[in-house]
């Protein structure tokens, strides 16, 4: 099957790298499985490794030319290729670990289509570039419509923490006006962004350096922006070499009350 994606677009193969993933994250789920100690409190599992090689297996058939970067596996392919595809095979590996279902796999082409499975939902989010859809197995695919109704807003607050002391996370979250508009929370996945694009969160909040090449946050970045929503650094920069962490908001209003919270805690 692997071989019938070879004359696809991109985003089918985003789609088809990201539904391979979330296969194998779902087949596994609920078993023991080992940990790989990474370093720094953080660890891999069989889940991630065998989701990446799916992955990579769909991408290397049908773009064999493209690089790629994986979170567990590193660089594969030309050094020097123009185009770069960028995979976290099992974001929310804690949660995973620990039997919690809220977890993501996302595939991107570097400045192209992306796209962020949901192993447990079915649904795959996906962007050509252009528009943001989610696709649900025997549905029509469906335009993503980013809203702040929720008034959710999620809020990474794993470490590290380079942004401080100039931006805690937890200082935005005591900010008073935080209280009277918004609610926390905390899912620990970047399926949270995919969430912001498709109307469930009103927006997500991260520290960081440049996120627009992490293999964690370019695909729900690429949604966000195909969608819609208003999205910069912490600092109001562009995501990118002058932005740092990110604020990915449903609406501009939205992004500019939580762009004043955090520049009032400075």
């Amino acid at each position: 099957m692997i071989d019938s994606y070879a004359g696809s677009d991109d985003a089918a193969v985003a789609i088809a790298g990201a539904r391979a993933g979330a296969d194998v994250v779902r087949a596994l789920y609920g078993r023991r499985l080992d940990r790989i100690d990474k370093g720094a409190g953080d660890f891999a599992t069989a889940a991630d490794l065998k989701a990446e090689k799916a992955i990579l297996a769909v991408i290397r058939a049908a773009r064999p030319d493209d690089a790629v970067l994986g979170e567990e596996g590193g660089r594969h392919g030309d050094a020097d290729a123009v185009r770069r595809w960028l995979v976290d095979p099992l974001c929310g590996t804690l949660n995973y670990a620990v039997g919690n279902m809220l977890v993501a796999v996302n595939v991107a082409l570097l400045g192209g289509a992306a796209a962020v499975a949901d192993p447990f939902s079915g649904e795959v989010f996906f962007t050509d570039g252009a528009t943001a859809r989610v696709r649900r197995d025997g549905a029509d695919d469906a335009l993503l419509t980013p809203t702040p109704g929720t008034r959710l807003v999620d809020v990474n607050l794993d470490p590290p923490f380079p942004g401080a002391p100039g931006f805690r996370a937890v200082d935005l979250l005591a900010h008073p006006e935080f209280g009277a508009r918004f609610r926390p929370r905390v899912v620990s996945t970047t399926l949270a962004l995919a969430w912001v694009a498709a109307g469930k969160r009103a927006a997500y909040v991260t520290d960081g350096g440049d996120l627009s090449r992490s293999v964690h946050f370019a695909a729900g970045i690429a949604l966000c922006r195909a969608a819609g929503c208003t999205v910069t650094g912490i600092d109001g920069a562009p995501v990118g070499e002058a932005g740092r962490g990110l604020v990915a908001a449903a609406d501009e209003e939205t992004h500019g009350a939580l762009m004043s919270m955090i520049r009032s805690r400075r």
